[in-house]
Order: C-alpha cells, then sequence, then structure tokens
C-alpha cells in the first residue's frame, strides 16, 4: 500500500520529528503519522518560530518517555534523562493546560502510552467531553 507522504515526500518538519524520536529512543514507525501531525500542528500553533527546532526535540523526548516508560526510556537514553524528563510530566500533570500536557495526553488518547505512565494520569469526567 503507498503511503501519502511516501508519494510525495515528508516534509523539513516531518524528518526532523523523526530525527528527534530516533534521538529519544523511539522508532518514528512505533508513531502513527497522525499523532506527528498533531504534533507538528501544536508546533506551529504555540511555538514562536524561533523556538520551533528546540520544540521537536523537547516533544520526541516527552513522547519518547510516555511511549516508553521510565525504564526503557532511560535504557535509551541515560537515568538522568529519563528523571529530568519524568520531572515534566509531573508538572504538566499538576499544571494542566500545558503543550507538556497535551503531548501527554496525545499518546494516551493514540492508545500509545506506557501502562506506568498511564496509571499515573487522573483525567476528571469532565475533561473527556
Amino acid at each position: 500500500m503507498f503511503r501519502l507522504f511516501d508519494m510525495l515526500g515528508r516534509s523539513s518538519a516531518m524528518r526532523a520529528l523523526d530525527d528527534a524520536l530516533r534521538g529519544a529512543g523511539l522508532h518514528p514507525l512505533l508513531v502513527p503519522e497522525p499523532v506527528k501531525l498533531t504534533v507538528i500542528q501544536l508546533r506551529k500553533r504555540h511555538v514562536s518560530a524561533d523556538a520551533q527546532d528546540a520544540f521537536l526535540a523537547e516533544a520526541a523526548q516527552l513522547l519518547g518517555y510516555c511511549v516508553l516508560g521510565h525504564e526503557q526510556f532511560a535504557d535509551s537514553n541515560s537515568p538522568e534523562a529519563a528523571d529530568r524528563t519524568d520531572e515534566r510530566l509531573e508538572a504538566a500533570l499538576e499544571d494542566g493546560d500545558t503543550l507538556d500536557a497535551k503531548l501527554i495526553l496525545l499518546t494516551l488518547h493514540a492508545g500509545l502510552i506506557a501502562p506506568e505512565v498511564a496509571d499515573r494520569i487522573e483525567i476528571d469526567p469532565g475533561d473527556t467531553d
């Protein structure tokens, strides 16, 4: 089956996100294209032009942590990187409506999130609308 991106070529943003995912220890094929497109749209809407490249690297780290879980992320990166990303996750869960929180919910709703990370997320039934 032909994929649209294979026929038209991948955008530079999509290639940069794939590279960032690899750098975070998560193979890009494990992340569905709609999830990647959502990350890119979040970047366009909420990140200034001069910080967009840094956002992709940071987003990939958080996505990698959410998908792989603490142990596997630490094995792919470092225990220090896993601890830093865990702190980001905690801060996002406490703050609520942040870009990090949106990325975490994206992995949750896409069914990609590691069970150990999903168990830490409390969703108010009123938030699902």
